[in-house]
């Protein structure tokens, strides 16, 4: 499951969700379903939040491990 640390990042910018949805050009309402984990961002909004908050993507949204009965994806 993706996990975020939207929240925490967008509270050390001192941004409110007002200010972080109009900066990446969404609702304030879409950044608290983010935050909220009751909506999964698309792979460019979670890049356009990371840069709205000056970070990586990696930083801001991560892979929950789920248990030992997940696929990993093989290497070639």
């Amino acid at each position: 499951m993706l996990q975020n640390r939207l929240r925490v990042a967008r509270a050390e910018r001192r941004m409110s969700q007002e200010e972080l949805a109009q900066a990446a050009g969404v609702t304030r309402q879409t950044i608290s379903a983010v935050e909220n984990l009751q909506y999964v961002p698309s792979t460019l909004l979670a890049f356009v939040l990371a840069r709205c908050l000056d970070r990586s993507v990696t930083d801001v949204f991560f892979l929950e491990e789920v248990g030992e009965n997940v696929q990993k994806p093989s290497r070639r």
